[in-house]
């Protein structure tokens, strides 16, 4: 059964980091390279990762799909149930990567890269949350009869 209260908690709470990305977003990419809105962005885009990430591996646990052996495997437990397309499967496994490199790549993280993600991927994360909703709408709730 699914808590669906503390997965829609992770929603809410990604969409509060969504919604002060977008405030920052930078409408140029020379308007991004001032230090402040670099690692604004970083920052908001890695915490907002991490809450897709938290998301993924609390439908994982609560309708025990399995143990997964690293954080891509959960990606495939919920694209092999059918709970994510393998589109959108395939862009969280990538997200995943992202984040490792804001995290474990600090001083090497390409600019342009980052800017790009703020400007024009933003939308992957509406992708996610659709299909997240569907799970919620088609998955008993933990406690219902």
């Amino acid at each position: 059964m699914l808590d669906k209260d503390r997965v829609l908690a992770k929603i809410d709470e990604l969409d509060s980091y969504l919604d002060e990305l977008k405030q920052i977003a930078p409408s140029r990419y020379d308007e991004y390279l001032h230090i402040e809105k670099k690692r604004s962005c970083e920052r908001l885009l890695q915490l907002c990762i991490e809450c897709v990430i938290d998301v993924c591996k609390l439908i994982v646990v609560q309708l025990r799909l399995g143990l997964p052996s690293e954080e891509n495997d959960l990606f495939t437990k919920l694209e092999n149930k059918g709970l994510l397309s393998h589109q959108v499967a395939e862009v969280v496994r990538q997200m995943r990567g992202f984040r490792n490199i804001l995290i474990h790549e600090y001083a090497a993280i390409d600019d342009e890269l980052v800017y790009t993600y703020v400007s024009t991927r933003l939308g992957d994360f509406e992708r996610f949350k659709k299909e997240i909703r569907t799970v919620l709408l088609t998955t008993p709730q933990r406690g219902a009869l």
